[in-house]
């Protein structure tokens, strides 16, 4: 068994992230950053030039990475952004389920054809390492739990459509082009800096804000949910084992909660324990859609590199609460977040 990397494993390499201003990227970038990695960090190109979640890292963190603009659909901008790295660890990515119902093309255009030009780079430039975020969506309502990385592969959204061909692709460009790839597939992921349209920072927000109830989609689903901090050791630990290149790694607790259940826990945490909870006909998806079941098989992360998630479930929580109470400015609680 290979044990996961230490910190001074990455001090000096030369490492980019795409999708470094999303809610993984950014901690996955500070915890590089604070590794000693040398890092380039792509965020999508708006006329703001806004550096998405990145902005709550500390200046000191912030101001040593080399931060670029740019559009993972351009094959051209990421031949530059991969040039001369180590390891890329790619996130960038549509990830908002309700949207790939409105719009699936661009899902299409960003999650496969991004995903493509990374791989293109990666394979021309020589890159050593790459890890690719899969998603735990790819697998649609477990046939059975807790659920394997050999479990079928369901496309309930276009969302998880558009992630099972992009995990396709980089399985055959290490099959076809021997290119290092590696593919974590995390289960649900939270903690600080998540958006709104995740439910756990939008439970949070409701009970925080003061409502008489907390709105939310169905309260039946099932999720196994892991702190960030927690995924983030797994993508550095994916990054390092030589036995993760051309597979696929399960993160996750192996523990499910549903969403009614976390409701009332959240609530709780919250210090509003008698919040009503109701389900809202607007944030539920197309029936054949909905995703009941996912609870993570974690055995290959355990036997690859001795990974094991840390935080408790309430303790995680906790975080996110005193979180979105510090930036009540990002959570439009009166709005639904698609």
């Amino acid at each position: 068994m290979t044990t996961m990397a230490a910190p001074e494993e990455w001090a000096g390499r030369r490492v980019l992230v795409t999708g470094a201003g999303g809610f993984i990227g950014s901690h996955l970038t500070e915890r590089l950053v604070r590794s000693g990695a040398e890092v380039r960090a792509m965020v999508r190109y708006t006329g703001r030039s806004d550096l998405g979640m990145l902005r709550d890292l500390d200046p000191e963190v912030r101001d040593s990475v080399e931060i670029i603009h740019s559009d993972i659909t351009d094959p051209f901008a990421i031949r530059r952004a991969v040039s001369e790295r180590d390891a890329v660890f790619h996130l960038a990515s549509l990830i908002a389920i309700p949207y790939s119902y409105v719009a699936p093309a661009s899902y299409v255009s960003t999650n496969v054809v991004g995903t493509l030009n990374v791989l293109e780079a990666a394979r021309e430039l020589g890159v050593s390492r790459i890890v690719h975020t899969s998603t735990s969506e790819t697998y649609g309502t477990g046939r059975y739990t807790p659920m394997d990385e050999e479990h079928p592969l369901q496309p309930q959204s276009p969302y998880s459509a558009s992630k099972i061909g992009a995990d396709a692709l980089a399985d055959s460009f290490y099959r076809s082009f021997d290119v290092p790839v590696a593919i974590i597939r995390p289960f649900n992921t939270y903690g600080p800096r998540q958006s709104a349209r995740a439910v756990i920072p939008t439970i949070a927000a409701q009970a925080v804000a003061g409502r008489d109830r907390i709105r939310l989609g169905s309260l039946k689903p099932v999720r196994d949910l892991t702190y960030v901090t927690d995924t983030v050791a797994g993508f550095l630990a994916v990054a390092s084992t030589d036995a993760c290149v051309g597979r696929t790694t399960n993160i996750g607790n192996g523990r499910g909660i549903a969403i009614g259940d976390l409701a009332r826990l959240i609530c709780d945490v919250a210090g509003r324990p008698d919040l009503e909870i109701v389900a809202d006909e607007q944030r539920i998806r197309p029936p054949s859609s909905e995703v009941f079941e996912l609870v993570a098989a974690t055995d290959r992360a355990q036997e690859r590199f001795g990974w094991r998630p840390e935080t408790p479930l309430r303790t995680g929580l906790a975080k996110v609460v005193e979180y979105v109470r510090q930036h009540p400015e990002r959570f439009d609680v009166d709005r639904y977040a698609v």
